[in-house]
C-alpha cells in the first residue's frame, strides 16, 4: 500500500489523495443506458475535479474552474432526458445519430479524465521511488522535486484546453436535444441483489417432439428412390422460433450419433465465408491438419480426403446468403462421403432452401397458445405461492399471447417478470409502448427489448459489450468479467469488482440472455453463449461502436468501411498476412481482441498499433506469434486488459511495460519460451490477475511482493534467505493477502529461516481454496523444514490442500488439527516420513492421495486419529474419515504392515468408494474389517507383488 510519507511534499501527498478518489470513482458508473454510462461516469469524475480543486493548492488555469461546471451542468441537464432517448431511438433514426454523437463526447472526456488520473498516479509512484531512495540514502528530508511542478503545469494547462474545446461541441448537442423534445423520466435504480443467484435453466423443449421426429427420419431414412446426390435437409422459421434448438435436439440424439461416422456443427451466419467455413468443418474431422493450411483448394482437398466413403452429418446453423455460386465451392468439396451423408441447415429464409436445393424443408411453426403459455408460466411462476399465481395469472396469459409463440420470446419474458413481484410491474409490461414498435420486421423481438430496458445501467453496458464476440462463440465467464472491469463497467462501494462481475453475468444468464451452458463440479456457470437473436439486439445497440470480422489475404471491405468512431473490436486472422494498416485510422479504438491462426508477420505492426492506438483498454494478442514486445508499449496509458497467451515465440518482456500502472490484467499463459518478468513490476499497483501458466518463469522480481491488489498468481517459486535480492523471498508474500483461488509455493527447502514463514502470513489469505507447499531442494541439509512448514499453516477454510517433497519425519502439527474444512489432500515425496499424521480427523477430507514415503513402514491407529484411550473410554463408536471417498496409496517401497484393530470401537471410512494400491512391494495384506465395513467399489492394485488377493 503506497501512502505518504514525511519525505514526500504537501502537493505529492494531495495528488496521492486525489488520485485514491478519482481512481475509486472510475469503477462508480451510476448509469442507465449506453449513453447515460458514459454521461454519469463522467459526471462523477468532474464533481471530483472540483472538489479536489477546493481541497488542494493547485488548480487549473484561470478560469478552467468556469468551464468545469459549465461541463457539468450541461451533462446534467442532459442527462435527464436520456431514458426517453434511449427508447425513441428504435424508431426515430435523428434520435439515435444524436445518442451516438453524444457518446462519442462522453468517451472522449472520460479519455481526457482517465489520462489525467494516469498522470497523477505515476506522480504518486515515483514520489514513492524517490522516498525510498531518500531514505535508504540517508537524504536530508528536504530535498526538492524539480521535475514535478513543471510536468504538473503543463499538464493542467492541457486539460483545461480539452475542457474548454470539449465544452462547444457539447453546446451544439445541448442546442441538438431542444429539438426533439424528450421527456424527463426517472432512469432505474440499481436493483437489489436478489437473495439467491440460482437460475432456471430450461431445458426442456416445449411443444418440438413430433417436429424432432421428423427431423430424425429425414437423417436416417435411406429409401430406393435415392439418388447419389448429397441430400440436404433445411429449417425454415422465424428468428427465435427455435430452430437451431430443434438442430441440436436431432444433432445429439443416440440413434444419430451413432449412425453417423463423422458429425460436424458449423455456425455459418452472415456474411457466408467459404473459407472461414471449410476450416470450421476440417478442423472438426482433423484439428491438427487445419492449422497449417490457408489454401481454400489445399483445405478442400483434405476435407475430400477425410470423408471419402464416410457416412457424416454436417449441420451449417444460421445460412442467410442465396448465392448459388459460393454456395456450390463449397458443397462441391463434400460429395465424395457416402450416399448416407446428410447436411442439416437452419435458416430463417426459405430462398436458401430452396437455392441449396434441398431434399426436404421443414417449416417450423409458432408454438401454440397453450405451448407458449407452458413454457412462460414455468419460468415466470417458478417458486410463487399459488396465491401469486392466481393474482398474476389472467395477466400472464396475455403478455404470453404477445410472444407470438416464438419460445425464445416467452423464455426471455418469462425471465424477466420472474423478477417482478408487483402486479404493476406486470401490467407495465403488458401495456409497454414496446410492443407497437415494428422491431418484429427486423428480426429484434420487443420481448428481449423489455428485457433490455429492465436491466440495471451498469449490467446494459455489460450486455450490450458482448457484441464483439462472434455469433456463436464460446464466453468464458472469467474472461468476461475480465473485459468489463477493464472498460470500468463493474462497481460497487464494498464488493470486489470481480464479485460484481459474476453478479451480474448470473443475472444475464437467469433473464436467458445466456445460453447452452457449461458448468463446473460446484453448479457455477463458466461458459456460455448467446442466441444469435439476442446477439442481434446486442449488435443493434452498438451499431458503428463495434466491429466483429475475419481477414484473411483479400482485402475486407467492412475494415475499411469501419466508422471512425468505434470503440470495440474482435478480428480473427485465417492467412499469413501483415496486420492490417486500416485499423490504424480507427484512433479511438478501446477494445482490440485479436486472434491468429497462423504466423503473421507483426514485427513492424505493433509498435505502430500502440504509437496510434492509444485509447486502448483491452489488447488480446494471442496466438500471434510475437518475438518481441516493443518497448512503445507504455504509450497504452489507458490499459487495463493485456493477453499475449499463446505467443510461444516471446522470450521476454520489456521493463517498458511496467510503465502501465492501470493495467489490472495480464495473461502470459502458454508462452513457452519466456522466462522472466520485468524488474519494475511495483509500479503495476493496480495488477490484480497474473497468469502464468505454462511458461518457463520460476523466480519472480521482488516487487511482486508490493502489489497488495493481486487477486490471480497460481505460483510463486521463493528464494532462499541468501540469494539474489531483487527476487522474491517467502517473506514478500505479506501483502498479498487478497489472492483468490489456487496458489502453489515452490522453493519452500532453501528457506532457512522460519520468520521468513511467519511474515509470509498464510492464515491470513482467506480468499484461497486450494494451496501446493513444495519443499524440494537439492541441497542435503534440509534443516529447519518442520519450524518453517509449522509457520506456513494455511487458513481454516481451505478446500484443497498439497505438500511435496517434504522431508521431516513428521509432518506439521496443523496439518491434522486445523484444517476443518479440508476435501483433498496430496501427501507426495516425503522420503523421510516414518509417522503418517492422524488424518482421520479431517471431518469433511473426502480425497486422500499419499505417495513417494520410501521410509514409511507402518500404518496403524495413529493415521485414523483415535487411540485405545479414547475409544475404550466410550461406548459412542468414533469415525475415522467419515466423509471419505477415494483414497490412493502409490510408490510406498518400504510399507509393510497396515493395521486396524476392530475392539477400538472405530467405525473406518462409511463412505470409501475407491482404493488403489500402486508399486507397494512389501504391503502383504489389506485389513479385512476395511473391504467388510466400507462401501467399497472400486479396488485397484498395481505392482504390489507381496500383496494377498483379498476374499471375494
Amino acid at each position: 500500500m503506497i501512502t505518504p510519507t514525511n519525505n514526500i511534499n504537501s502537493d505529492l501527498y494531495l495528488c496521492h489523495f486525489y488520485l485514491f478518489i478519482v481512481h475509486f470513482s472510475v469503477q462508480l458508473n451510476s448509469l442507465h443506458s449506453m449513453a447515460e454510462a458514459l454521461v454519469s461516469t463522467v459526471l462523477e469524475r468532474l464533481a471530483l475535479v472540483i472538489q479536489q480543486q477546493i481541497q488542494q493548492e493547485v488548480r487549473l488555469v484561470v478560469g478552467a474552474e468556469k468551464d468545469v461546471q459549465k461541463l457539468t451542468n450541461t451533462l446534467r441537464n442532459i442527462r435527464a432526458v436520456l431514458v426517453d432517448a434511449e427508447k425513441r431511438q428504435v424508431k426515430e433514426e435523428a434520435v439515435k445519430i444524436w445518442l451516438e454523437d453524444l457518446k462519442g463526447l462522453a468517451y472522449d472526456i472520460d479519455n481526457v479524465l482517465d489520462e489525467w488520473s494516469s498522470s497523477i498516479l505515476k506522480l504518486q509512484i515515483q514520489g514513492v521511488e524517490l522516498d525510498e531512495t531518500i531514505t535508504h540514502k540517508k537524504v536530508c528530508s528536504s530535498i526538492t522535486f524539480p521535475c514535478f511542478p513543471t510536468h504538473g503545469i503543463q499538464l493542467r494547462h492541457d486539460i483545461a484546453l480539452k475542457i474548454g474545446e470539449i465544452n462547444k461541441r457539447l453546446d451544439v448537442i445541448a442546442q441538438e436535444k431542444d429539438k426533439y423534445n424528450f421527456n424527463l423520466i426517472s432512469g432505474i435504480e440499481e436493483p437489489e441483489r436478489q437473495k439467491s443467484t440460482s437460475f432456471i435453466d430450461v431445458s426442456e423443449v416445449q411443444g418440438r417432439g413430433q417436429d424432432k421426429d421428423i427431423i430424425i427420419r429425414k437423417l436416417l431414412c435411406h429409401s430406393s428412390k435415392e439418388t447419389r446426390d448429397l441430400q440436404i435437409i433445411s429449417i425454415v422459421g422465424l428468428g427465435g422460433i427455435g430452430k437451431t434448438t430443434l438442430a441440436q435436439l436431432a444433432y445429439n440424439d443416440v440413434q444419430v450419433r451413432s449412425h453417423f461416422d463423422k458429425r460436424i456443427w458449423v455456425c455459418v451466419s452472415d456474411p457466408f465465408e467459404t473459407m472461414r467455413i471449410s476450416r470450421a468443418i476440417l478442423e472438426a474431422l482433423d484439428r491438427k491438419a487445419s492449422s497449417h493450411l490457408h489454401e481454400l483448394e489445399i483445405v478442400q482437398q483434405e476435407i475430400q480426403n477425410s470423408i471419402a466413403g464416410k457416412k457424416f452429418l454436417l449441420v451449417l446453423d444460421d445460412m442467410w446468403s442465396e448465392n448459388y455460386q459460393i454456395w456450390e465451392q463449397l458443397v462441391n468439396c463434400l460429395k465424395d462421403g457416402s450416399s448416407k451423408s446428410r447436411i442439416l441447415v437452419t435458416t430463417r429464409k426459405m430462398g436458401v432452401a430452396r437455392m441449396i436445393g434441398s431434399a426436404y424443408t421443414h417449416p417450423l411453426e409458432e408454438l401454440s397458445k397453450k405451448q407458449s403459455w407452458s413454457l412462460f408460466s414455468k419460468i415466470a411462476f417458478f417458486g410463487r405461492t399459488r396465491e401469486d399465481v392466481e393474482e398474476l395469472e389472467e395477466i400472464g396469459k396475455k403478455i404470453a399471447e404477445k410472444c407470438k409463440g416464438l419460445p425464445l420470446a416467452a423464455k426471455t419474458l418469462g425471465s424477466l417478470l420472474r423478477l417482478k413481484e408487483k402486479k404493476e410491474d406486470w401490467i407495465s409490461v403488458l401495456n409497454s409502448e414496446v410492443w407497437q414498435l415494428e422491431v418484429f420486421e427486423t428480426d429484434l423481438s420487443p420481448a428481449l427489448l423489455l428485457s433490455y430496458y429492465d436491466l440495471s445501467p451498469a449490467m446494459k453496458c455489460c450486455f450490450s459489450y458482448c457484441a464483439v464476440f462472434q455469433k456463436d462463440h464460446v464466453i468464458k465467464r472469467d474472461h468476461l468479467i475480465k473485459l468489463w472491469m477493464a472498460q470500468c463497467y463493474l462497481s460497487s462501494r464494498n464488493k470486489e469488482m470481480e464479485t460484481v462481475g459474476r453478479e451480474y453475468f448470473e443475472s444475464l444468464a437467469m433473464r436467458s440472455l445466456f445460453q447452452d451452458f457449461v458448468k463446473d463440479d460446484h453448479g457455477n456457470i463458466i461458459e456460455c453463449k448467446m442466441h444469435d437473436i439476442v446477439h442481434d439486439l446486442a449488435q443493434f445497440l452498438t451499431k458503428n461502436e463495434c466491429l466483429v470480422m475475419e481477414v484473411d489475404n483479400r482485402k475486407d471491405l467492412r475494415l475499411e468501411s469501419f466508422d471512425k468512431t468505434g470503440r470495440h473490436s474482435s478480428i480473427k486472422f485465417s492467412d499469413n498476412i501483415p496486420f492490417p494498416s486500416s485499423i490504424f485510422r480507427i484512433e479511438n479504438l478501446q477494445t482490440i481482441l485479436v486472434m491468429s491462426q497462423s504466423k503473421m508477420r507483426t514485427h513492424k505492426a505493433l509498435p505502430n498499433l500502440f504509437h496510434r492506438l492509444r485509447y486502448l483498454r483491452t489488447l488480446e494478442l494471442t496466438a500471434y506469434s510475437i518475438e518481441e514486445l516493443p518497448r512503445e508499449i507504455a504509450q497504452l496509458i489507458h490499459l487495463r486488459y493485456l493477453n499475449l497467451s499463446d505467443n510461444s515465440w516471446l522470450k521476454e518482456l520489456p521493463e517498458a511495460l511496467c510503465e502501465l500502472c492501470n493495467l489490472q490484467t495480464l495473461t502470459l499463459s502458454r508462452c513457452w519460451r519466456l522466462e522472466y518478468l520485468p524488474e519494475g513490476m511495483e509500479k503495476m499497483i493496480n495488477l490484480r490477475h497474473l497468469e502464468l501458466d505454462s511458461t518457463l518463469i520460476w523466480v519472480l522480481p521482488k516487487g511482486i511482493g508490493k502489489l497488495s491488489g493481486l487477486r490471480t498468481l497460481a505460483k510463486i517459486t521463493v528464494v532462499g534467505d541468501d540469494d539474489d535480492g531483487n527476487l522474491l523471498k517467502l517473506g514478500g508474500l505479506q501483502n498479498l493477502n487478497n489472492l483468490c483461488g489456487h496458489l502453489a509455493i515452490s522453493g519452500l527447502g532453501d528457506v532457512r529461516d522460519a520468520m521468513a514463514g511467519e511474515n509470509a502470513e498464510l492464515k491470513k489469505k482467506k480468499h484461497l481454496h486450494s494451496l501446493d507447499l513444495n519443499f524440494y531442494t537439492d541441497k542435503e541439509d534440509a534443516e529447519g523444514m518442520k519450524s518453517i512448514a509449522e509457520a506456513l499453516q494455511p487458513h481454516q477454510d481451505l478446500k484443497s490442500l498439497g505438500i511435496y517433497h517434504y522431508n521431516n519425519i513428521k509432518f506439521p502439527s496443523w496439518l491434522a488439527t486445523s484444517l476443518t474444512q479440508l476435501t483433498t489432500l496430496k501427501l507426495e515425496g516425503s522420503t523421510k516420513c516414518t509417522h503418517l499424521p492422524a488424518l482421520g480427523k479431517l471431518p469433511l477430507l473426502v480425497r486422500l492421495d499419499i505417495w513417494g514415503m520410501a521410509a514409511l513402514k507402518y500404518v496403524g491407529l495413529e493415521f485414523l486419529g483415535t487411540s485405545p484411550s479414547t475409544s475404550t473410554s466410550s461406548t459412542t463408536t468414533t469415525i475415522a474419515f467419515p466423509k471419505l471417498k477415494k483414497l490412493t496409496f502409490a510408490f510406498m517401497e518400504a510399507w509393510k504392515k497396515w493395521e486396524v484393530k476392530e475392539e477400538y470401537h472405530v467405525a473406518i471410512m462409511p463412505c470409501l468408494c475407491s482404493l488403489t494400491l500402486e508399486k507397494c512391494p512389501k504391503l502383504k495384506v489389506l485389513p479385512d474389517c476395511l473391504l467388510r465395513m466400507t462401501q467399497l467399489q472400486t479396488l485397484c492394485i498395481y505392482d504390489c507383488p507381496a500383496l494377498k488377493k483379498p476374499r471375494q
